[in-house]
């Protein structure tokens, strides 16, 4: 399984050639990470309204997993661009002491 780190390291080699002269910033990055989130939300709607038995367009397990992976991807960019290397484990383990659940990263 590939780290935040990793993904972060290969997002900003990817970007040195695809935007080469760094015309994409965060403002860009974040519109992109609420697009791919509402793409995900829009996933779920699908997948509930089958469950429901109510007539329209259908959507799957795997459609999920490959809007919530665009998601990961988005949120990452804005990371990069606001010079952010993110660690989840520091939220995580923070909301763990927080709530008083030994469950820690």
């Amino acid at each position: 399984m590939t780290t935040i780190n990793e993904l972060q390291n290969a997002l900003a080699d990817r970007n040195r050639t695809w935007d080469p002269d760094f015309k994409l910033d965060l403002s860009f990055f974040a519109c992109e990470l609420a697009g791919e989130t509402g793409e995900a939300c829009n996933v779920v709607k699908k997948i509930l309204r089958e469950k429901l038995g109510i007539k329209g367009s259908r959507a799957t397990m795997q459609d999920l997993k490959d809007e919530l992976e665009d998601v990961i991807i988005c949120a990452a960019l804005v990371a990069n661009a606001a010079g952010i290397n993110l660690d989840p484990a520091d939220k995580f383990n923070a909301t763990s002491r927080k709530i008083g659940i030994n469950v820690f990263l």
